[in-house]
């Protein structure tokens, strides 16, 4: 194995990955920010010392944790052992860690409430696989650029530093049982500070529970914190053995959305961090605006006073009401259903546009990766988390080196069944804020991209993005299909987070 010293940059590994800066060194272990050549994308390269006593057991563990699925799990491309050297290869992870999140004092309770579930399930997806992370620290749990959250570490960062237990369900649970402290608090339940976070404050030699701390705090997330990791406030109340048990607490919170933010007209340039040396959180130089909530529905005032023009208006509103609900009563309630369309009133019977009034939102049986112009499949394994109903979930593309898919193909997309033909009135799919991408809806009754077809096209769309059929339009199976992906740090990929298919009610 060669020596750290003379891995510097511009050295290239597995004739690959070419290293360009060194993040942070720690008793022998090197972090690097790397460029992957052939996919033309940032990676995260750790190198090791010739004395390093643990390459085996990282490598080991990297090559495990490669084969996790999870999305909010960081991604390990590629790890080696050999004579000339060795190296773990994993994913360029770019936004917030907690810690950054919590340089303003504490998080919304249910904001916080939210990562950790997110890392909660992640964690326990990956303790079915026998794989744990054994230090779980503000730096490990990352609100990313993406608007998801993403656990580091898993597996590689306890063998780098030697962790091992008899208990790992019960030290994990622990571990997130501190994230939602520090969450709920600013302060970190532990003899020492941690990533400048204070220590959680002591009464009678025992941390203070969150609502002791931060004023706000609901009863239910402070139970389930005590439970998770304050043994001696719990009171006969059984603890949160597992990160499982801690995602099933936490199952009802909401799930977190991007933070609404005024950034100047010139964003200041944020600076690089990195969580102990073990994974890097790099900020890019212009910080991407989150999309702000939907302003609320706008109520006019009613009339009021007591002249008699007022009470004359009021009637001829009234008569008019009275005679557009007699010409379109059918209209009107079947579109009850639906406050945020326009509601109209017409002479004239069904038309293609009416399909969305009278819409509901179907749940698809299934749904799959789609990639019939190339080898089949397009990462079917997490393909359910875009129709699971939790905005933090995704789907996403394969990594391509160009907008247009490497021009290895025309396209690659999302294929849901819906059990049954059924008529479609528009399909609302999540993307990333990212611009860029190209959309095509596409519809039919058999799963072959030949019987599909195209029945709306958005181009540069990102965010929620609403695919409309221009004409009455039925079919078993709605493929979203990218012809265009945007770009994410210097890779392409399309990302949906939620995909929700609307079809009229039964006439």
């Amino acid at each position: 194995m060669s020596s750290t010293s003379a891995v510097e940059p511009g050295t290239r590994l597995a004739e690959r990955f070419r290293l360009e800066d060194r993040v942070s060194e720690s008793d022998g272990a090197t972090l690097w920010k790397a460029i992957d050549e052939i996919l033309a994308r940032p990676v995260a390269v750790h190198t090791f010392a010739p004395d390093f006593p643990r390459v085996h057991e990282v490598v080991t563990a990297a090559r495990a944790a490669s084969r996790l699925t999870d999305p909010r799990l960081t991604q390990v491309f590629d790890a080696a052992e050999d004579d000339k050297s060795a190296y773990v290869v994993s994913e360029w992870v770019t936004g917030e860690t907690l810690t950054d999140l919590l340089a303003n004092g504490p998080l919304e309770p249910e904001r916080a409430a939210g990562l950790v579930a997110e890392a909660a399930e992640a964690l326990a997806h990956a303790h079915e696989a026998q794989l744990y992370h054994l230090c779980l620290r503000p730096s490990h749990l990352m609100w990313t650029n993406g608007n998801t959250v993403k656990v580091l570490g898993v597996a590689v960062d306890a063998a780098m530093w030697g962790l091992t237990t008899d208990q790992p369900a019960l030290d994990d649970a622990e571990g997130l049982g501190r994230l939602l402290y520090a969450g709920l608090t600013g302060h970190w339940p532990g003899d020492e500070e941690e990533g400048g976070l204070p220590a959680a404050p002591m009464i009678d030699g025992h941390f203070c529970t969150p609502r002791q701390v931060t004023a706000g705090v609901p009863g239910y997330l402070d139970q389930i914190t005590v439970r998770a990791c304050l043994p001696e406030s719990r009171k006969g109340q059984g603890a949160l053995a597992s990160p499982a048990e801690v995602a099933e607490s936490l199952a009802d919170v909401a799930r977190p959305m991007p933070i609404p933010i005024s950034y100047p007209s010139t964003p200041a340039v944020a600076s690089a961090s990195h969580t102990e040396g073990l994974e890097l959180a790099h900020r890019p130089k212009s910080a991407p605006v989150p999309p702000l909530p939907p302003p609320p529905m706008q109520r006019r005032p009613q009339g009021g006073g007591g002249s008699t023009l007022n009470r004359v208006l009021m009637t001829l509103v009234v008569l008019l009401v009275i005679a557009a609900v007699g010409v379109g009563a059918w209209t009107i309630g079947r579109s009850l259903g639906s406050p945020t369309q326009p509601q109209t009133a017409t002479n004239t019977p069904t038309s293609t546009k009416s399909a969305t009034v009278n819409a509901e939102a179907v749940k698809p049986k299934n749904a799959k990766g789609f990639d019939p112009l190339g080898d089949g499949d397009e990462k079917t394994d997490i393909a359910k988390l875009a129709i699971d109903g939790k905005p933090g979930t995704l789907w996403k593309t394969e990594t391509y080196t160009s907008a247009d898919l490497g021009r290895l193909k025309d396209g690659v997309g999302l294929l849901l069944d819906m059990g049954k033909s059924m008529q479609i009135s528009d399909v609302v799919a999540t993307l990333s804020e990212a611009p860029g991408a190209t959309v095509e809806l596409k519809v039919g009754d058999s799963p072959e991209l030949g019987s599909l077809k195209t029945v709306a096209t958005e181009k540069n769309a990102a965010g929620k993005t609403t695919l409309t059929p221009e004409k009455t339009t039925s079919g078993q199976y709605v493929l979203i299909w990218f012809t265009r992906v945007p770009t994410d740090a210097g890779t392409f990929h399309g990302t949906i987070y939620e995909v929700v298919v609307h079809s009229p009610g039964s006439a």
